[in-house]
């Protein structure tokens, strides 16, 4: 999967037209996300209709009932993000699990931040024990090709369901700024593990 970032303030931010290009050249090779914070119907459906992504990535504030109604509006599969910093925060899981296709969990950002998610900081995978074992998610948070085997390996341990990991900042050699040899190392380790 590939992930194409529609938040302003972020500096991984793509314009439709530069999504358009990006699509065409992932075509058959990749599935195609469409991250979204907060976003109004009205920008889902003119992202569905000029990217065509394969789902949405929800990664703001956005309630059960919302990530509930997109996924009937839009008619695609949809995955919720959602940030970690202690075992409470899991708390609302299963009430995601009902409405989401999938499940992402990132660490929370820090205080102030202005965007949810890609400042390269993981939060404590340990947590994650208090998972239910047949919740599917994937793993987001600091991941780089120097950690993830570990966060595969200690979160496949637990008897937990991985369903895959999420990189952005770690694999750049500047905010926004992919790194080809940071993915292709990235990419060989989560294989790996």
């Amino acid at each position: 999967m590939v992930g194409f970032v529609f938040h302003p303030r972020s500096p991984r931010n793509v314009s439709l037209d530069q999504a358009a290009i990006l699509r065409e050249q992932v075509a058959e090779r990749a599935k195609v996300a469409a991250l979204v914070v907060d976003a109004p119907q009205a920008q889902l459906a003119a992202l569905r209709s000029s990217v065509q992504p394969d789902l949405f990535q929800f990664h703001g504030k956005e309630s059960f009932e919302t990530i509930r109604d997109a996924r009937a509006i839009i008619g695609l599969p949809v995955m919720k993000a959602l940030g970690v910093a202690e075992a409470a925060d899991l708390a609302v899981l299963p009430g995601y699990a009902r409405v989401a296709d999938r499940l992402l969990l990132d660490a929370k950002p820090p205080s102030g931040a202005a965007y949810p998610g890609g400042h390269g900081k993981a939060f404590d995978w340990n947590i994650l024990s208090a998972l239910p074992p047949d919740m599917p998610f994937m793993l987001s948070g600091g991941l780089d090709p120097d950690n993830v085997g570990e966060a595969i390996a200690l979160v496949r341990g637990m008897g937990l369901a991985l369903a895959g990991v999420d990189v952005s900042s770690g694999v750049e050699s500047a905010p926004g700024v992919k790194d080809k040899g940071k993915i292709r190392a990235f990419v060989a380790a989560a294989r790996q593990a």
